[in-house]
């Protein structure tokens, strides 16, 4: 959707499936003074309200709508929303950085149903359980977490000395990585949410021909999906 104007925005709601800071800065570059919904958990709307910096968002323009998970609402934009718990980690900057595993806490995925689709957007996920798989099934497209191809891919790279578990990623690749566990998926499966230091990126890499013939896609810019 175009803006239309001088200064409109044709963002009208957004969702935050955690409290991380990659889920909640993009809100502070949003045009201010436009109008548009928040749905996220009553946790996730505290801590904006305990950092000052997010009174940018001025409340009587910008609405806070709190949702539990498991519970669907209504968002006013025809669409339906469930947010479905995942396992996670607590966000980076409540965590206690000595530790050598993550501190366990639930982030979510998006679930948007309307016009007899359903999308599902899970951008984090540390483990995907036999619960994961019940709660993303029935999707005709899934959006999931591609951050790292294999486990301690930052650390073999120089770039890093966390593993993707302990930033609480689930590795696309081994026996218990998403290509593997999401094999059985019947729906569109979209990798989203990729390090600069995945392979999969590159289009003529061993890792993206790994992917492609599995049946998985590799998000890029300006990517438009159309479910019919």
């Amino acid at each position: 959707m175009a803006p239309r104007g001088a200064r409109h925005s044709p963002i009208a709601g957004v969702v935050l499936v955690s409290a991380d800071v990659d889920g909640m800065a993009g809100l502070l570059v949003l045009r201010e003074q436009q109008p548009f919904r928040i749905f996220a958990p009553e946790s996730t709307l505290r801590i904006m309200e305990e950092n000052r910096i997010f009174g940018s968002l001025d409340p009587a323009v910008v609405e806070r709508v709190a949702i539990t998970a498991g519970q669907a609402v209504e968002t006013g934009f025809g669409l339906r929303l469930t947010l479905l718990e995942m396992p996670g980690k607590i966000p980076l900057y409540h965590e206690d950085r000595s530790l050598a595993v993550a501190e366990a806490a639930v982030t979510y995925a998006a679930r948007v149903e309307g016009g007899g689709r359903t999308a599902i957007v899970a951008p984090a996920c540390a483990e995907v359980t036999d619960a994961v798989l019940e709660k993303l099934g029935g999707a005709d497209v899934l959006f999931f977490d591609g951050t790292l191809f294999t486990d301690d891919e930052m650390i073999r790279a120089g770039l890093g000395a966390k593993t993707g578990r302990r930033m609480g990623h689930v590795s696309v690749a081994g026996p218990d990585g998403s290509l593997a566990r999401l094999a059985g998926h019947a729906g569109r499966r979209i990798y989203v949410h990729i390090n600069n230091t995945n392979p999969m990126l590159l289009e003529d890499s061993p890792e993206r021909a790994r992917v492609t013939a599995a049946g998985f896609e590799v998000a890029f810019d300006g990517m438009s999906v159309e479910l019919d």
